[in-house]
């Protein structure tokens, strides 16, 4: 589902706005999983509205040598760390020999803290959703790099199935990415898109302390609805 133009408020109300665009597409048993930080937010009202488990997948963005905000691929936590290059987006930089390893091991040091935070003491069953429907979450794409870490992850995980919901995303990106996936809910597709940010009113940057906050909030919610 492709449409056009909205601008969000905040992370909250892409959520809702996105959640009431699912109703009518909802696996029978799915799990949210979301990208933190910044999809996390979105991925709790889509979560709660739709009465499902969140979850999360952390993933690290590998930035272009010199301009560290555009990524040119990323770093996910699964049992055997991936690296996921967007090659198109790389022959745009002169990217150094050794540049990726290297970003590799910064990233995964900063998963690694990432996961004792968010997660604590959990086994890594209770992340493990083998067999399960997934939405995957976050709160916009960009070039892609990101999101396709995230599929990959959760392809070597043996999930059911793959639905990616997020409020905007490039037009391009998005048909590139229908045939890596069994569904897609994005709200705004526009043909180019400079930033994420400038389809938000409020965009400000998602703590640390907001992801553990959302995430116990919706623990406690999945307890009290079973």
């Amino acid at each position: 589902m492709f449409g056009s133009g909205p601008t969000f408020s905040d992370r909250e109300d892409a959520g809702r706005q996105l959640a009431e665009a699912m109703q009518a597409t909802l696996p029978s048993d799915p799990v949210v999983v979301a990208l933190p930080r910044g999809g996390v937010p979105v991925a709790f009202e889509v979560a709660q509205r739709l009465g499902v488990p969140l979850d999360l997948l952390i993933v690290r963005k590998i930035g272009a040598p010199g301009h560290p905000e555009y990524g040119i691929g990323a770093v996910v936590d699964c049992k055997e760390p991936h690296v996921v290059v967007n090659e198109e987006a790389a022959r745009h930089f002169h990217v150094p020999p050794g540049y990726l390893a290297t970003e590799r091991e910064h990233q995964l040091a900063e998963i690694e803290r990432r996961h004792r935070m968010y997660f604590g003491e959990d086994e890594p069953q209770d992340h493990d959703h083998a067999g399960r429907d997934i939405i995957l979450v976050d709160d916009g794409i960009a070039n892609g790099a990101t999101i396709r870490a995230g599929i990959v992850a959760l392809r070597e995980m043996g999930v059911g199935s793959i639905r990616i919901a997020v409020p905007v995303a490039p037009r391009a990106v998005l048909e590139a990415l229908r045939e890596e996936v069994d569904g897609i809910v994005c709200l705004s597709a526009p043909e180019h898109l400079d930033a994420v940010s400038t389809h938000y009113d409020d965009f400000a940057e998602t703590t640390d302390q907001d992801v553990v906050r959302l995430l116990k909030e919706a623990r406690r919610l999945t307890r009290m609805i079973q």
